[in-house]
């Protein structure tokens, strides 16, 4: 059959294929197992936190006024009433004029609205001792200070989480704080990885004549597992349409979410992931304007989404990056979906084109001035898989005729910086 040669900018090919990607559904998962996943619902304080007034400080809880005149040459002396650790509570409340020994955390006495540290007391002096049954203070306090008030970090009935965070180490601290055992987060999609290629030998079999080694499924599985997905490795399928039908096949009987092939989607005699797309289900386009990666298909699969990455590793790396990843962070529910971009000095010439966006591997440093700089990886070939190895950012090279010179500013598209709005 004859190909429609269908060309796409990177935006808009990015936007056509998440357009066509939804979040998934919520599961339930224990606390412990909710970290980097996304919430899949909102969470209302049930209850203050603190849940009481406490103290902030190891030291005396007393009535402010009672201590208003203290100061280094004027001490006030007060009677010690009680002793109070954290995790106990007060027996009775405290009496005016004298003072109740408190550690950090521990409720705060009735009538007692301040706490005055150690060091500002006899016992913070080096090598004091404590009078028995009494202190000195050497330091007037406000209402209020050194004391944690109730409900001063959440109040009850607040919304503190919403729908469509993502589970960092705080927010699963939090959800402890509010007495959350389980959370419902949005599930993680199952993706199907899968390589093509009569050149291709698994990393565990000898090197033969005119084959190479397998890299893309286990970059690709890499990238997967990265991005919060589940990974489904697939085993590599021969140039035929029934071989790749057939991991094809495999990969729905799993419960693949998605699709990630590579090879095969450029226009070569065995490029076969195309003509699979028409038999099984349908291809929406198959070629962006930008380099490496610009042969890429997407389509769907008895309704489930298929990206047919380039073969070679450097191209199928960068389409990942740039129309995969976001397509598994938003079936999680994510909100944050682009990688930032910084601006940069480029140290390094670099070639352009006219009809296509160059995405180039790069070593971004800051100096002492706070201004970066990106010094390109060495050979920028779609092969030369080492130049991701080195590259902590891709430098976006626009389309143009001829060359960017050494000494431009371009924008970078950092790798492993966190994703933004």
């Amino acid at each position: 059959m004859r190909e429609e040669f269908l060309f796409m900018e990177v935006e808009q090919a990015r936007e056509a294929i998440l357009a066509n990607i939804q979040p998934l559904e919520p599961e339930e998962v224990p606390l412990l197992e909710a970290l980097g996943r996304t919430l899949a619902e909102d969470i209302l304080a049930g209850e203050n936190i603190p849940p009481f007034d406490n103290s902030a400080m190891d030291g005396y809880a007393v009535r402010a006024a009672d201590v208003a005149e203290a100061a280094p040459d004027r001490p006030v002396v007060l009677p010690v009433q009680a002793d109070l650790p954290a995790g106990s509570a007060p027996a009775e409340p405290l009496r005016p004029g004298a003072a109740i020994r408190i550690m950090t955390g521990a409720p705060m006495p009735a009538g007692a609205d301040a706490v005055v540290p150690f060091e500002q007391t006899d016992e913070g002096a080096a090598g004091a001792r404590r009078a028995t049954g009494e202190v000195r203070i050497m330091r007037a306090v406000r209402p209020g200070d050194n004391v944690r008030q109730a409900g001063e970090d959440v109040r009850r009935g607040e919304l503190v989480l919403q729908r469509g965070t993502l589970l960092r180490p705080p927010e699963i601290g939090l959800l402890a704080s509010l007495a959350r055992p389980r959370v419902r987060v949005t599930r993680r999609p199952r993706v199907a990885v899968l390589a093509t290629g009569d050149e291709l030998v698994d990393i565990d079999q000898p090197l033969a004549p005119g084959k190479i080694r397998n890299s893309n499924s286990y970059s690709n599985y890499a990238q997967v597992l990265k991005y919060g997905g589940i990974p489904l490795l697939l085993p590599i399928a021969r140039d035929t349409v029934a071989e790749v039908t057939d991991r094809i096949e495999q990969g729905i009987a799993q419960g693949a979410d998605l699709f990630l092939t590579s090879g095969g989607v450029s226009v070569g005699d065995y490029d076969l992931v195309k003509r699979v797309l028409h038999e099984l289900g349908h291809i929406d386009f198959w070629q962006v304007r930008m380099q490496p990666g610009k042969p890429m298909a997407f389509g769907h699969l008895r309704g489930v989404p298929l990206l047919g990455l380039p073969g070679n590793p450097v191209s199928a790396m960068v389409v990942f990056e740039q129309f995969a990843r976001p397509a598994i962070l938003k079936m999680q529910g994510r909100r944050q979906l682009r990688k930032p971009e910084i601006e940069a000095t480029l140290l390094d010439d670099a070639k352009s084109y006219a009809d296509r966006v160059r995405f180039l591997r790069a070593i971004v440093t800051q100096d002492v001035t706070g201004q970066f700089t990106a010094r390109l990886t060495g050979p920028q070939g779609s092969g030369i898989l080492s130049s991701m190895v080195r590259a902590n950012g891709l430098a976006i090279i626009p389309k143009q005729p001829g060359k960017v010179s050494a000494g431009t500013r371009v924008w970078v598209q950092m790798l492993d910086w966190p994703e933004v709005e």
